[in-house]
């Protein structure tokens, strides 16, 4: 089932996930329309807490733009990267390191904004898979950058934070009509309620 993406103004947004266990209410089913939901919205990457579950999981799938990628420009920055398709459950960042760089991201709760974000190119991380099967893997490239802008979401931190002060004040009027509703998607999303 396609899923409403909760906007930003959203208080969930910003809370630290919890810890998830394997008797958590229909997760398997939660996991199935996280990925329904991402793909419905033409995303790579998508958290529970931006579906209304403040816990800890979070889903990636780079295949499909790298195989866009390819045939669009075949010299992209992520030339020869399989791609990676991936559940998290209860990811502990364990290191961060390699080169810092820019790139331009979005997020599927803040529409129609983009910006180039100053992230490391490596992210090693301790998480369950969908069957609660224990990993530690260093990811890099894409993967690694769409991690760490979902590791992001559990911990209550949305891209713009990464922004400089400048450039969340040139922002914030866009922002406020996103938490407003005042924003043209194609995708189901949630507003936070009037008060």
């Amino acid at each position: 089932m396609i899923l409403p993406i909760i906007a930003y103004g959203d208080p969930i947004l910003r809370k630290k996930a919890s810890i998830v266990t394997k008797a958590y209410p229909g997760l398997e089913v939660l996991i199935e329309n996280l990925f329904e939901t991402m793909y419905a919205a033409s995303g790579i990457g998508l958290a529970a807490p931006q579906v209304g579950h403040a816990i800890r999981i979070f889903i990636v799938d780079t295949i499909p733009v790298l195989k866009n990628l390819d045939k669009e420009d075949p010299d992209h920055d992520f030339k020869g990267e399989p791609g990676l398709k991936q559940v998290f459950i209860n990811a502990k960042l364990i290191e961060k390191g390699g080169e810092a760089w820019r790139y331009n991201e979005g997020c599927l709760s803040i529409p129609k904004i983009r910006e180039d974000i100053q992230r490391t190119d490596e992210i090693t991380l301790e998480y369950e898979d969908e069957h609660f099967k224990k990993h530690r893997t260093l990811f890099s490239g894409l993967a690694g950058r769409v991690i760490q802008h979902e590791f992001d979401h559990i911990e209550g931190i949305l891209f713009t934070d990464h922004l400089s002060p400048l450039k969340k004040r040139l922002l914030k009027k866009k922002m406020e009509n996103i938490s407003k509703g005042l924003v043209d998607v194609d995708y189901k999303m949630r507003f936070p309620q009037k008060k």
